[in-house]
């Protein structure tokens, strides 16, 4: 019995590939949330958030957005801020077989909250 029959019999592959995706999105925003960064350093925290997440299981991809003008208007004397979930604008891409999950997370003003969502599903 290999390990899809063993631990993922019972759901869809569109289930696995949501299930991947969101477990890539919380372990992104629990592992870098309070992170030191400033102006200088934004772009490379991103591409290093990207790569590390595009390790996980079924991650194709993952766009990582950082807000530049949060942390321009959160900068202090000591010349960094700490990442916070109003930064993020975080698109992972999940694939399982031929179901394509993208998951989301954006700070939604209304809600004052760093949303983590399913954005859409393609089936190819």
């Amino acid at each position: 019995m290999n390990l899809e029959e063993k631990y993922f019999s019972n759901i869809s592959f569109r289930e696995r590939a949501i299930f991947e995706g969101g477990i890539s999105m919380a372990a992104l925003f629990h592992q870098y949330i309070g992170t030191p960064v400033n102006e200088k350093t934004v772009k490379n925290l991103e591409i290093a958030i990207s790569d590390s997440i595009q390790l996980q299981p079924a991650i194709e991809m993952a766009d990582v957005s950082i807000d530049l003008n949060r942390i321009k208007q959160a900068n202090t004397e000591f010349n960094y801020v700490s990442l916070s979930g109003d930064m993020l604008d975080v698109k992972i891409y999940s694939k399982i077989n031929d179901s394509l999950a993208i998951i989301r997370m954006e700070f939604i003003e209304e809600l004052n909250y760093p949303l983590m969502y399913v954005e859409e599903i393609i089936e190819e």
